[in-house]
């Protein structure tokens, strides 16, 4: 492909992304007018909703206290929507409500500090409830043995399919076989976006396949695009939304811009973020606005982008460099929590 018809398509994806209406992909609450993700972050003495030393499944890459954070500030943050209060969080509750449930995160690593960070909020809700646990590359499991309710995660960056073929590993865009895993779920919440930024060493794919075309490299946002819209036809052709409950967890932002992350110990003032929307949300929002079933938008991105504040930068368990795009533990993925659970109640 030409720079130039590259180039040409690249703005044809990204004005019609623009076109694409918000409202159209945000939560649909009969009886309840609040903009959940709209508003700002305040101060609560009564936060974090658990301490790190008492939840058994932090991992140490989010453990910032244990690893020297030396500052408390950005963990006394609760997010309050303009007009409304989020509910606050009830893992008693929870557990009732999903009695005898299976729920699975899928994604990336940003899906396992989410799924870690709901398991530390239910276990603060029922420290002495029997637990048993799974840890594996491509599956875990905590299970809450009272209450028959089981939450997973399943490891996948790009949701579609990775294989090897005689080329080397090979990005299929319009592949999901992988999806068989995450059939007979009662809830699953999706997420993909940062493992297709990857170039060079970091990038674990030698080539990408749509359809019977083979690409050694493509604009980024279009194959996401694509690969999106081959799992919003997964969606749609194999989610019965009368059994299962299905969410996006929207695009985290990371802070690798001027200075990153390092630290900083406050969320920035006010409700907007001044880069604006990554281009990767709006293509969420896209293919969200054309599937046929009800898929609810986390849309956490601006909320995230102004709590640069809350990223691990060094205190990740002595790995190299700054972390500034996973979050730390307690922290900003239990506002993401509270958010699933304020639209479960509602």
């Amino acid at each position: 492909m030409s720079l130039l018809l590259l180039l040409l398509c690249t703005l044809s994806l990204f004005w019609s992304l623009h076109e694409a209406k918000t409202e159209d992909v945000l939560f649909n609450i009969s009886s309840f007018s609040c903009n959940l993700f709209h508003g700002s972050w305040v101060y609560d003495p009564s936060y974090p909703l658990y301490e790190s030393p008492s939840c058994p499944f932090i991992d140490p890459q989010f453990n910032c206290q244990k690893y020297g954070r030396p500052d408390k500030l950005y963990l006394k943050y609760r997010w309050k929507p303009v007009g409304c209060e989020l509910p606050r969080f009830n893992g008693r509750d929870f557990l009732t409500k999903w009695r005898g449930k299976k729920i699975m995160f899928v994604g990336d690593s940003l899906s396992l500090n989410q799924w870690e960070s709901l398991t530390c909020m239910i276990h603060a809700s029922v420290p002495k409830a029997r637990t048993s646990v799974t840890r594996d590359n491509s599956q875990s499991s905590v299970t809450f043995k009272d209450y028959g309710v089981t939450i997973m995660l399943y490891r996948t960056p790009y949701l579609v399919d990775l294989v090897p073929e005689k080329v080397g590993l090979v990005l299929k865009l319009d592949s999901m076989v992988g999806g068989n895993a995450w059939r007979d779920m009662d809830m699953l919440i999706f997420n993909s976006w940062h493992w297709w930024t990857h170039i060079g060493r970091t990038q674990p794919w030698n080539y990408i396949r749509d359809g019977t075309k083979l690409y050694k490299n493509m604009n980024r946002l279009i194959a996401f695009y694509k690969g999106m819209t081959t799992w919003a036809k997964w969606v749609d052709r194999n989610v019965d939304p009368a059994k299962t409950k299905v969410f996006f967890q929207g695009i985290s932002p990371t802070h690798y811009e001027v200075n990153n992350c390092k630290g900083e110990k406050r969320p920035q003032f006010g409700s907007k973020y001044q880069a604006g929307l990554p281009p990767a949300a709006l293509v969420v929002k896209k293919v969200l606005s054309r599937m046929q079933k009800p898929v609810y938008l986390l849309d956490v991105t601006t909320l995230s982008q102004i709590r640069k504040d809350a990223h691990p930068s060094m205190y990740n368990n002595k790995r190299k460099g700054i972390d500034c795009s996973h979050w730390c533990l307690p922290g900003l993925p239990d506002t993401w929590n509270q958010l699933l659970y304020a639209a479960l109640v509602y």
